[in-house]
């Protein structure tokens, strides 16, 4: 298959995995009233072409926040000037911008397509986490030392090369995919290098979960998707894994309860 081919061929799968997904909308604001809706007009208009969404009033300055794209923006009403950075509380050592995006770019879990997966059960696997990870990444390489620590736990993870950094691993992650065991193919590969023996032509899901991880915006590995669909990237400590897992399932209740009002 020609590079055209092939990127025209992830070009239309992100298309469709686009349609398939509901990201940050699925928690998205309500059409903004009053004067948000008067700044999200004049910010479409100073970034014409860009997507202005959730737009609201914070608790802080007075500001205004807004997602252009990607980026969590803070603005006046007037959106003559714009804030592009974090915010932070100093009483509670958070940064509120990070969590704030975290909330807006939740993942829909009951979207994903989850057969571009394998399963790996920790314990009871009475929680769930999701993984996008590079098989030639070291930071996932740590990531996989940390979970070590981390049971009663169902891991899925999505097979997810970058190929600018690691030419490789596509390579690699199919042949793991095309394995008779995945789980372990995978966890042989991270305890001492072993690459599976096979030719990687089963039909393998990488370029279906590279195209998945752009509609995502997720462009670091490894990136961890929590019960809340709240994605951090980063080889966290296990200690920060337990934390965000208890985090997130109660977060997930709040929503549940609150979709089933």
């Amino acid at each position: 298959m020609s590079l055209s081919h092939r990127i025209l061929r992830r070009a239309a799968t992100a298309a469709v995995l686009a349609g398939a997904l509901a990201l940050g909308a699925a928690h998205a604001q309500p059409a903004p009233t009053g004067d948000a809706a008067k700044v999200k007009k004049a910010l479409e208009q100073k970034f014409q072409g860009a997507t202005v969404s959730n737009v609201a009033k914070t608790n802080y300055f007075g500001l205004y926040e807004a997602m252009i794209e990607d980026k969590l923006v803070y603005t006046d009403v007037t959106a003559k000037y714009v804030i592009v950075g974090s915010v932070y509380d100093t009483v509670t050592k958070t940064n509120l911008t990070e969590a704030r995006m975290r909330k807006l770019n939740r993942v829909a879990l009951d979207k994903l397509p989850m057969e571009l997966a394998f399963k790996r059960v920790k314990g009871n696997g009475a929680r769930k986490l999701i993984i996008f990870s590079d098989a030639d990444c070291p930071f996932c390489h740590r990531l996989e030392d940390e979970m070590k620590a981390v049971d009663n736990v169902t891991i899925y993870t999505f097979l997810f090369p970058i190929d600018q950094l690691h030419p490789d691993a596509a390579n690699k992650s199919k042949k793991i995919w095309c394995a008779p065991d995945k789980q372990k193919a995978w966890d042989d590969f991270f305890a001492n290098g072993t690459v599976p023996d096979n030719a990687g032509d089963c039909g393998d899901p990488v370029e279906q979960t590279q195209a998945l991880g752009a509609t995502l915006r997720i462009s670091a590995t490894p990136t961890l998707v929590f019960e809340d669909g709240s994605l951090i990237p980063g080889a966290l400590p296990s200690a920060q894994i337990e934390q965000e897992l208890a985090n997130a399932a109660t977060e997930a209740k709040k929503l549940a309860a609150t979709q089933n009002k």
